[in-house]
């Protein structure tokens, strides 16, 4: 189904109801909200463009609800600008000091220029399929910028009530006719506050009535006062300054030659901060959408981004700032059952509708009522990022908060940002470079590859086994912690006991940087110098690019690099015996005494060869033999199973799903058992490593040899059970694959 199919099915379906109620309420919100925000932005010198600044916000509001509606993976999502562009925004216009029509036209300008380069990160994001990095932006900062955002709505709201922030002024605060400018507002705020705090169900409801209450009783007031329209707009009561007309067009083409675009440059910086705290908040308000009201729902970020740039973009166009979904207003809708997107039309007409009206109807809205409702928002802000951040957050982490929200508060956004990054990045690297980094440390005397050995051969792991090093590693190495992984590594070369083997395995690590490889090199360089060779196992490309460039080339030939775990144990094991045989070799005799230890061992070994050699015997005029070149598939993962195959000659490896050496056959040893029972499909996969020769046990042998047979069969069985047991646990040496 299209999405217009989908809006005109819903429109004539029983959600028109709820969709046209929930979509009023929320669009007369909005347009509060915008008036709101426009009385701050364009006050001070900028008054005199309140009804052009009105006419680009509310153009802003009508075109991202209109395009978020129908271009948005959420249904029923409701969007607009959230709150801090707009404080950042009134920010920047009041360190402009131009005046009249240059003022007006230059602060538009950022307006717009924000909106379109907002509009070409969004777009660029959604196209680079990388929308999912933000949500690893530090919720600290977060928290910060949006308490900052507060701090700065507070401020703008008792700016716009007539208080300043001199002590020197507080005795004046009782006069009547300044009582009148914040009493009202301020009463306003901290009652819309509180009933939030206490009723939050019942805050969609009181929010539009108690605004249309309130802005009656104050102009009943007036009129019991006799207060003349043209005497409260004098006091500051009601907006001034107005053309006449409706809020569209804010401005010509022709008005964009009074742009000082030199002005426009030096707020770049500033620009630039309210860029990245958009993305941020459309990061947040998707997250909080995905969290609470789209549980059954998967959301595709990278769309989402996609629809927020192209509703930025029209905004922009338009004159207004940007805009990206808004989790409050989308659960206001929702919980008004307005959870289609016919719900975001009806909202985008109904605020649109505001652009058809004459700037008399600012008439209707008190300065004090807005200035109360920009309050509620400062306090509500102040109150989730730090009241209940101190009871959440860690003390480090409010801390960083705080700092945040000082910072902004003193040198304004663009620092508060800028530092708040530089504080969770350090704070970050330094508690990663605490993390240990070897997540396991054995020897090849505790630990063995899935290789089968000779009886002599793991005699000399068992005595040599400690000259092999091995360390799992794990987590991302990166300057912070490379250096005290690179100290550790070498401590262990400086033990009494020479090392023949280093083995590093990289399977657990994600990733490296340059400084982590450069101490790698150190490490290798040392190691070389020590007569100590280093294995390594499922190294990054980046690290076996950066040994290579920055080893010389003697060293980098003494580097062995393995697929896995298993494989490079497997090599250190070969190192450890080829140098003991060495050893063993020039000493003469003085090697036997290696072997004492597996004395009983190579019996039972023997004892086990014997009674394989009898069965296979008895067993050979009934069972299909096989031949396998080296590489060929005994067994293959997925595919019917041939059978029992009893190894006769040659060796062959058994590999899992993931590619990685289950064990190594050799003569004497069962590959894939279940096979004798059922013709299921094998859940490994078996490869020749040389020649091998295999007697084959299908099913339906197995049930003859049951009924014609049972002794022979029943020395089978304990003969493969006591096999397997030796498999797992030669000697009682784990495996590679035991941890």
């Amino acid at each position: 189904m299209t999405v217009l199919s989908e809006i005109r099915a819903d429109a004539l379906s029983a959600k028109a109801l709820p969709a046209l109620l929930g979509g009023s309420i929320v669009g007369l919100l909005l347009i509060v909200f915008e008036i709101s925000m426009a009385a701050f932005i364009f006050s001070g010198p900028l008054a005199p463009y309140l009804s052009q600044g009105i006419g680009m916000l509310v153009f802003s509001t009508l075109a991202v609800c209109l395009v978020t509606a129908l271009a948005s993976d959420y249904r029923g999502g409701i969007a607009n600008h959230s709150v801090p562009p707009p404080i950042m925004l009134g920010a920047m216009g009041a360190a402009m000091t131009l005046e009249g029509d240059a003022l007006f036209m230059t602060m538009a300008a950022v307006v717009i220029v924000s909106a379109l380069a907002t509009a070409a990160c969004c777009l660029l994001i959604g196209h680079l399929r990388i929308a999912n990095l933000l949500r690893f932006v530090p919720y600290p900062v977060i928290c910060g910028v949006i308490a900052g955002v507060g701090g700065g709505c507070a401020i703008a709201s008792l700016s716009m009530m007539g208080l300043r922030a001199d002590w020197r002024v507080a005795a004046s605060l009782l006069e009547p006719a300044l009582l009148w400018n914040w009493a009202p507002g301020v009463a306003y705020g901290c009652g819309l506050f509180l009933v939030a705090k206490r009723w939050s169900h019942l805050l969609a409801l009181v929010t539009p009535v108690s605004f249309v209450l309130c802005a009656a009783l104050f102009h009943a007031m007036l009129l019991l006062l006799d207060i003349s329209g043209e005497e409260a707009t004098a006091a500051g009561l009601l907006f001034a300054g107005m053309a006449g007309g409706g809020f569209w067009p804010p401005f010509q083409p022709g008005d964009l030659a009074h742009v000082d675009w030199g002005v426009v440059v030096t707020r770049i910086p500033d620009m630039s901060a309210l860029i990245l705290v958009t993305l941020l908040g459309a990061a947040i308000q998707l997250s909080s959408i995905e969290l609470v009201l789209a549980t059954k729902q998967k959301i595709e970020w990278d769309r989402e981004f996609k629809a927020t740039g192209w509703a930025s973009l029209l905004a922009g166009l338009g004159g207004g700032p940007a805009g990206h979904l808004v989790f409050s207003y989308s659960a206001l809708a929702r919980r008004l059952g307005a959870d289609t997107r016919f719900a975001g039309i009806v909202v985008a007409l109904v605020v649109g509708s505001t652009l058809m009206m004459g700037a008399d109807i600012l008439k209707l809205f008190p300065v004090p009522l807005l200035g109360g409702m920009l309050l509620y928002l400062a306090l509500t802000l102040l109150d989730e990022q730090l009241v209940q951040s101190c009871r959440r957050l860690p003390w480090t982490d409010f801390a960083i908060v705080v700092v945040i929200f000082a910072t902004i508060s003193i040198a304004g956004f663009p620092a508060g940002v800028g530092i708040g990054i530089a504080i969770t990045t350090a704070s970050f690297a330094f508690r990663l470079s605490r993390v240990d980094l070897i997540e396991a440390e054995f020897s090849a005397r505790e630990r063995q590859s899935n290789r089968s050995r000779s009886i002599a051969d793991r005699a000399i792991l068992l005595a040599e086994g400690d000259r092999v090093s091995a360390y799992r590693l794990r987590g991302y190495i990166f300057f912070g912690s490379a250096w005290s992984l690179s100290d550790q590594l070498m401590e262990a070369l400086g033990d009494d006991s020479p090392k023949a083997c280093t083995l590093l395995d990289f399977s657990a690590v994600s990733g490296m940087d340059f400084s982590a490889v450069n101490s790698l090199c150190g490490f290798v360089r040392a190691a070389h110098d020590a007569g100590t060779r280093v294995v390594l196992s499922a190294a990054p490309a980046n690290c076996r690019d950066g040994l290579e460039r920055n080893l010389p080339p003697d060293v980098y030939a003494g580097l062995s690099f393995e697929p896995d775990a298993d494989r490079a144990l497997e090599r250190c094991e070969d190192i450890v015996i080829a140098a003991r045989r060495a050893e063993l070799s020039e000493q003469g005799s003085a090697g036997d005494t290696v072997l004492d230890s597996f004395a009983g061992d190579m019996e039972s070994r023997l004892d086990r060869r014997i009674t394989f050699e009898d069965m296979a015997h008895e067993l050979r005029d009934r069972l299909e033999v096989r031949e396998y070149a080296a590489g060929e598939a005994l067994v293959t993962m997925g595919a019917p199973s041939g059978g029992l195959q009893l190894l006769l000659m040659g060796r062959a490896s058994v590999y899992d799903a993931a590619g990685v050496r289950v064990r190594q056959c050799g003569p004497g040893d069962a590959v894939d058992p279940r096979g004798a029972f059922s013709t299921r499909a094998a859940t490994v996969t078996a490869l020749a490593d040389e020649h091998c020769r295999t007697l084959t046990m299908t099913p339906s042998v197995r049930r003859w040899l049951e009924e014609n047979r049972g002794g022979l069969m029943l020395e089978l069985y304990g003969y493969l059970l006591t096999a397997e047991a030796d498999v797992e646990h030669p000697s009682g040496m784990p495996r590679a694959t035991d941890h």
